[in-house]
């Protein structure tokens, strides 16, 4: 498969050289509709050749150029819009269970799989570690106010001999492709799962009749990551550019389309 043939966007972050990340588009690929193109998701209902090719393709960019240090491998995790953490090292297989992971090795990229949810990718000024979280609203809401990001700094703490605190400044956060604010109809019950932890939530929400709202996800990511302390964050701006659902020629949608493909997100240190 070439080069050509493969869409990506490039996080325009003010990262370290070292550190690199990409977000696949459905361009490319050999999935047959519904799923076409670049299917990456073996849970979707695809053929698992199509997605067993697609992968190897997405592979095969990630180590495009790299003339020295280890293969970069990605690995998928088997997301369950919960707020569970893995840490990867080279034993960690496909499928393990959590919807964040974070890496200070070479060579193992944190990959996360979208089709509307917010994928978010992390690093630090010093490039010091990437991590990335799959961001659905609720994995983002979680328990009491904690989900699946404060999860993600509670790691970064752990691995650090710092407070996360003293760290969040330093840290660096890009927000990928999601379902839009203008697309994202939800239910009283979405709103309250964040509003009821931090009244001004209630900005990310526009109501419409019977009870439901429109829905502003990076917003709320936003929100959660600027109480964590961090200031620098790229990406995603809510436009429709950014828009899932409203771009059906280059991304993938499960609320538009019901069967969809999957997107990957990728950060790793090279």
């Amino acid at each position: 498969m070439s080069a050509q043939a493969l869409d990506f966007l490039i996080p325009d972050w003010p990262a370290p050289a070292h550190v690199r990340a990409l977000f696949t588009t459905r361009a490319g690929g050999v999935s047959q509709p519904p799923y076409d193109h670049l299917n990456l998701g073996d849970h979707v209902g695809d053929s698992p050749q199509a997605v067993a090719a697609n992968r190897v393709a997405l592979t095969w960019r990630l180590n495009a150029g790299q003339d020295t240090g280890p293969v970069v491998k990605p690995v998928f995790l088997n997301q369950v819009h919960g707020a569970q953490v893995v840490r990867l090292d080279a034993r960690t297989p496909d499928a393990t269970v959590a919807d964040a992971c974070l890496s200070t090795q070479r060579g193992l990229a944190c990959t996360i799989m979208v089709a509307d949810c917010l994928p978010v990718l992390l690093t630090d000024e010093a490039g010091s570690f990437v991590a990335a979280a799959h961001a659905g609203w609720r994995g983002l809401a979680g328990q009491e106010g904690r989900g699946v990001l404060e999860s993600v700094f509670d790691s970064i703490g752990v691995e650090s001999q710092y407070p996360i605190a003293q760290q969040a400044p330093k840290i660096i956060a890009w927000l990928g492709p999601c379902i839009g604010p203008e697309a994202f109809e939800v239910g009283s019950e979405v709103r309250a799962a964040f509003v009821s932890h931090d009244a001004q939530a209630a900005v990310c929400f526009k109501a419409l009749a019977s009870d439901k709202w429109l829905c502003d996800l990076q917003g709320l990511a936003r929100q959660r990551l600027r109480a964590l302390g961090v200031t620098q964050v790229f990406g995603n701006d809510g436009s429709t550019a950014w828009c899932t659902v409203a771009n059906p020629s280059r991304f993938f949608s499960h609320r538009r389309d019901r069967v969809s493909g999957r997107m990957a997100a990728c950060v790793w240190l090279d």
